[in-house]
């Protein structure tokens, strides 16, 4: 996989594209939900960017089939995860990963393992439990 800036644009799209298309399916719910969660605009991103990092990241995940599926061990997940350190946007693409996630009503295993992974990793170098919590 090709490296990103810490905290880029580019760092945080593949974020997004990699929970579009960790299942194996890009579906345009995902896309829409993609769009109305206001996003790309936030990480300083357009359409054609985003369009860009996408297919740049399927050509990087065919660099790692074995025996004709595509391989995303633990230890690459966390290596894009790496790429975004700072907490307000760890925050952001975590949320709109999981509005991707839920958009086309079923959560595969894939996306529970990257989403897990996300906060996993994200919540412990970023103190998202120390967070003050808001009331509903």
């Amino acid at each position: 996989m090709r490296a990103y800036q810490t905290n880029s644009p580019q760092a945080a799209g593949r974020i997004l594209a990699l929970a579009m298309v960790v299942d194996g399916n890009l579906t345009p719910s995902e896309l829409r939900a993609l769009e109305r969660s206001k996003i790309l605009p936030y990480i300083a991103l357009d359409v054609a960017g985003f369009e860009q990092l996408l297919q740049d990241l399927c050509d990087d995940m065919l660099q790692t089939v074995v025996h004709g599926a595509v391989q995303l061990d633990q230890a690459l997940i966390d290596s894009l995860l790496d790429e975004i350190r700072e907490p307000d946007l760890r925050r952001h693409l975590l949320q709109a990963m999981w509005r991707i996630a839920d958009a086309d009503g079923w959560l595969a295993d894939a996306e529970a393992i990257l989403l897990s992974r996300a906060n996993t990793v994200w919540s412990a170098e970023s103190n998202f439990s120390d967070r003050p919590r808001r009331s509903a």
